[in-house]
């Protein structure tokens, strides 16, 4: 059983889910008139629990699902119980590894993204400097996302990568428009 088509397939949903989300939080709430750090650093840190919960969770039942029907698939044609045997162990395993992975995820992308926020609780820089700080790491993860994905498929990676960093881009202009609006 390979654990890489999964952990990536996973890992890269969870990733744009957790940076696509976070984008509106930097969007919403560091471009207002009085910007308080205190909410943007704690609906980071909430909303990346709550999207590491439901993505641990959600893949961890996906995955079980489907590696348990591989499992079946291969006790009816050796027409033998495969329980308690390296097969159904290896099965579970990848399922806790990936669902584990994905639960973390969204704290890896937010601790990313929090850290110029950090400096600006700590008083060293503005609140809006920051905010830009931190759009532009995300906009640079998403490229690095984009050109890794382009690789492994066998796509042009740079236009995959700009494609990525684009997405956010319109992401981050569309929130920031609403944000002016209202």
């Amino acid at each position: 059983m390979d654990i890489g088509p999964s952990l990536r397939r996973f890992f890269i949903n969870t990733l744009f889910d957790s940076t696509f989300t976070l984008l509106g939080v930097i969007v919403g709430s560091a471009f207002v008139a009085k910007p308080e750090i205190e909410v943007i650093l704690g609906t980071m840190i909430t909303i990346s629990l709550g999207l590491g919960i439901s993505s641990g969770v959600s893949v961890y039942e996906a995955e079980s699902l489907e590696r348990e029907r591989e499992v079946h698939e291969l006790e009816k044609a050796m027409l033998k119980s495969l329980e308690d045997t390296q097969i159904m162990n290896s099965a579970r395993n990848i399922t806790i590894i990936v669902a584990a992975v994905n639960l973390l995820t969204p704290f890896l992308v937010c601790a990313l993204y929090i850290c110029p926020l950090a400096v600006a609780y700590a008083g060293i820089i503005g609140v809006k400097m920051a905010a830009w700080a931190s759009i532009a790491i995300a906009l640079s993860t998403l490229m690095v996302t984009g050109v890794i994905v382009g690789r492994k498929g066998k796509e042009n990676a740079i236009l995959k990568g700009v494609k990525m960093a684009a997405l956010g881009g319109i992401t981050f202009l569309i929130g920031y428009l609403i944000r002016l609006v209202l």
